[in-house]
């Protein structure tokens, strides 16, 4: 019941991983808000998440996530004083070569994978940081800890998902916030369908390591409570993927000194030019 009484923000909740998060916060008694495109698909997770906010919206549409971050806020503010846990968990993945991939199909998986969690994030952030509390998750993947063949847009873009949480971990440490990178590895869902061919379009069927992958209940529960525990880099996946998630895990050493360097007063020195 780690997350009772608190009000969680999942985004990319209509299925998947997104989902299953939701459904386990709810049953921990938490306030959920669920977003995504599909408002449908929303509504049927909603309707196992007692009273659950549907907040649906296009995630590369920008000046509508930030206005989804107001109305997320109030409502969270009633409930619970804010959002206490944001999950940026949308995403798109890919299966192509970088010799046969169209650039477009770059700018498109950058756009939702790596650009919208980042808009999402700077439109709560304020909020969160004048409260002086809360918690941020940022889906990224193994393939964001070690380059993937037919991925190199989709590892491009979560390795820099995780470059940006790991710098605003040191910037909001001393705020009270807390971030989190997590790094699944194979889990059952549609991702490999969904994911973008080498033209654009979906690939339109799964692979053998995503229909034999994780359960995502499992694995949320385990995610939701890495998190509870205050675990910042997340590494939940098994065999082979948690054996290379591990290797290029962040030493946790590492990030105490770069928080302590910040500290100690780093910014302000930037910005006398020192």
């Amino acid at each position: 019941m780690t997350f009772a009484g608190q009000t969680a923000w999942i985004t990319g909740a209509s299925s998947g991983l997104g989902a299953a998060m939701a459904r386990v916060l709810a049953k921990d008694g938490a306030h959920v808000i669920v977003s995504g495109r599909n408002a449908a698909a929303l509504a049927e997770v909603a309707a196992d998440c007692p009273g659950a906010l549907v907040l649906p919206f296009e995630a590369t549409d920008y000046a509508a996530a930030a206005q989804a971050a107001e109305t997320a806020w109030a409502w969270a503010a009633e409930r619970s004083g804010g959002i206490d846990l944001l999950v940026n968990n949308a995403g798109i993945s890919q299966r192509s070569v970088a010799l046969e991939t169209a650039f477009p199909v770059y700018e498109r998986i950058v756009a939702v994978d790596l650009l919208a969690p980042i808009a999402l994030t700077q439109a709560v952030l304020p909020h969160m940081a004048a409260r002086g509390q809360g918690r941020l998750g940022f889906v990224s993947s193994i393939a964001g800890k070690v380059g993937s063949p037919m991925r190199t847009g989709y590892s491009a873009a979560k390795f820099g998902l995780i470059g940006y949480a790991d710098a605003l971990r040191v910037e909001v440490t001393g705020l009270g916030l807390h971030v989190h990178t997590i790094c699944p590895g194979s889990v059952r869902t549609n991702v490999s369908r969904n994911a973008l061919t080498s033209d654009g379009s979906a690939r339109g069927i799964s692979d053998k390591a995503i229909d034999n992958g994780l359960e995502p209940e499992a694995i949320a529960r385990e995610i939701l409570d890495a998190i509870a525990r205050d675990e910042r880099e997340i590494i939940a996946a098994v065999g082979f993927e948690k054996e290379i998630g591990e290797l290029r895990r962040t030493p946790e050493a590492l990030m105490d000194r770069m928080a302590e360097l910040f500290e100690a007063g780093y910014a302000q020195k930037m910005k006398e030019g020192a």
